[in-house]
């Protein structure tokens, strides 16, 4: 039995968040833009990544994030809602990769591919106890 069998190619899942000033790059970086900084907006991608997948996931199996191919192409300000969506693409051994997309309204904001692997969490917490 694969960890795995109940996640298909296909499949979408969904996140969303009001850029808020903690979100900014200027928030991190003095003199920059307070704008939704693009660690912000892959880790948005990652929680829908993480969200298609998580109810098909066996009791105590997680998905963690190990890759990103990510392109940032607008600037989005503060106020405005960004929504990300991820879409299975392809399933390898415990390794789910996704399509996805970062959106503010109607305009696309960024795109790009991410990877996530399949973890048994107990397992998992016991290595980093080491």
């Amino acid at each position: 039995m694969s960890v795995l069998e109940n996640v298909k190619v296909g499949m979408t899942g969904e996140a969303s968040v009001v850029v808020a000033p903690d979100h900014t790059v200027g928030h991190f970086v003095p003199n920059m833009p307070m704008v939704f900084a693009t660690p912000m907006m892959i880790l948005l991608m990652e929680r829908a990544a993480g969200a298609t997948i998580a109810p098909h996931l066996p009791d105590g199996y997680v998905s963690v994030g190990t890759e990103v191919n990510i392109r940032h192409l607008a600037a989005t300000p503060v106020g405005h809602t960004v929504h990300a969506v991820a879409r299975v693409t392809a399933i390898k051994g415990r390794s789910v990769m996704f399509a996805v997309e970062a959106w503010d309204g109607e305009r696309k904001i960024g795109d790009g591919s991410h990877r996530r692997g399949v973890v048994n969490a107990a397992e998992f917490e016991r290595r980093l106890a080491q």
